[in-house]
């Protein structure tokens, strides 16, 4: 695997990163670490590429969106075993979600700008007029590889921007498939460009690039403070989707048992590395044990393992460090009082190797303890009581975080509770993913949107006219 540098692959010369398999602890494929060098070449092949590819007509760039989801269809398999390989996950979940949702997503990108989007409107005497932003430097995560470079790099290529993909180099193969994909749909040379590398050398170079006109980032909020800073010196636009710390409200007049065991489907997918897990369920006081017990058995359902078998519920951790961290904060629960419902930070029985983690529910949790302040980034739940409706909205919105949220409860109450949330996302009763509302964060979970009219948006520059 190497780069693509306007339209050629480059392996680079210098050092290789190892992409290690983490159900087997074996180095299955090898990345070039890309330096400076790199980048001053990728971002000049992107800035050479722009004044064409942003002046290539519209419908032409549609069509050229839509072989990319058509792309990304054909080879649906062969992604969903990459993913499985690279960062552990199930093979059913990948294949499911990993490499599914990213072909109706870049699809709905498509259908925006065949839908009529307003390149153009009048405000007055004034022409109001959206242009391509210019280079992007796209920057994306392990846990969701190629779910975040559609998101990102689609929209951007859609409106007219080019663009420099940083992938993450812990699960970087995915990004190859993609680029293939790309090049097969058409998108000419330096219009795409990928560099492989770690984040304190590519990523900030990138960030700190003058001729990089945005960066859409996606990553832990520490790392997102740091592009952030990086960023300022050339006033760039910045879009960040950051961490969370999802709440879960039950309200009292819930399905509890529907409410307990979408909850828990909410916080495990993808062994809980997700943004939007919903790592804490909060119910009340009154049916609170009743929620434990129906939350232990729920977990019990999660069958860790072999992430290739169908039967897989939960693969391993991404890394060894992550499960470290993981396992860390399982201890740190205890430690703090919270009692052990279920799991625990032993190794799973039967698993010799990998990076495994027990799916763990956590019961006597209070608001202030670690595990219901901090992203753990792993399947473990914690679930904390309270008094009335009011001190639930409360404790919700008593974090740093408002990435995501959901309440269970009769339609009108929860609608009205999930408006209270701050949360760039409710749903409501288990409401399904929609690949064409926004997606992003308030507070500390980040800034801008993506997906559908707001992902495009994203990408553009706003210019008046007056006449």
């Amino acid at each position: 695997m190497g780069h693509v540098i306007g339209g050629a692959r480059v392996d680079g010369a210098g050092e290789r990163i190892d992409v290690l398999n983490p159900a087997t602890e074996e180095v299955i494929d090898s990345v070039p670490a890309g330096t400076g060098a790199d980048v001053d070449a990728a971002v000049a092949a992107a800035r050479t590429a722009f004044a064409s590819w942003a002046a290539t007509p519209v419908d032409e760039r549609i069509a050229v969106v839509r072989r990319i989801s058509e792309g990304i269809a054909k080879r649906r398999d062969e992604i969903a075993a990459t993913v499985t390989a690279e960062m552990g996950s199930p093979i059913k979940f990948a294949t499911q979600v990993h490499a599914s949702v990213p072909v109706a997503t870049s699809a709905g990108i498509a259908d925006v700008l065949d839908d009529g989007f307003a390149w153009t409107e009048e405000c007055g005497n004034s022409l109001i007029v959206r242009e391509p932003i210019g280079v992007v430097a796209a920057i994306t995560p392990w846990n969701y590889p190629l779910h975040q470079i559609v998101a990102k790099v689609v929209p951007a290529l859609a409106v007219g921007c080019t663009v420099v993909l940083k992938p993450s180099e812990i699960a970087p193969l995915t990004a190859s498939l993609f680029t293939e994909i790309v090049a097969d749909a058409g998108v000419p040379a330096g219009a795409f460009n990928l560099v492989h590398g770690t984040g304190p050398v590519v990523g900030e170079a990138l960030a700190a690039h003058p001729d990089v006109d945005m960066v859409s980032f996606t990553g832990s909020t520490r790392a997102g403070r740091r592009v952030s800073e990086v960023a300022a010196r050339t006033v760039k636009r910045v879009a960040l989707e950051l961490g969370g710390k999802s709440a879960n409200v039950v309200l009292d007049d819930a399905d509890l048992t529907k409410a307990v065991k979408l909850g828990v489907a909410g916080c495990f997918p993808n062994g809980g590395q997700s943004c939007n897990a919903l790592s804490r369920m909060l119910v009340p006081e009154s049916r609170y044990d009743e929620a434990v017990e129906l939350a232990v058995a729920a977990a019990a359902k999660y069958t860790v393992g072999d992430p290739t078998d169908e039967s897989t519920r939960i693969g391993p951790m991404v890394s060894a460090t992550q499960r470290d961290r993981v396992v860390d904060y399982i201890r740190k629960g205890v430690e703090e009082g919270a009692t052990l419902a279920a799991g625990g930070p032993e190794r799973p029985d039967g698993l010799a190797r990998g990076y495994y983690v027990r799916p763990t529910v956590f019961a006597g949790v209070s608001p202030e303890m670690t595990i219901a302040r901090e992203e753990i980034f792993g399947p473990v739940l914690s679930i904390l009581p309270y008094r009335d409706e009011d001190e639930a909205v409360r404790i919700a919105n008593d974090t740093e975080y408002g990435l995501a949220g959901a309440v269970f409860g009769s339609d009108e109450r929860a609608l009205a509770v999930a408006r209270r949330l701050r949360a760039g996302q409710v749903d409501v009763n288990g409401g399904r993913f929609n690949p064409n509302a926004p997606f992003g964060g308030y507070k500390q979970s980040g800034n801008g949107r993506e997906f559908g009219r707001f992902g495009v948006e994203e990408f553009c520059e706003v210019k008046s006219i007056q006449r």
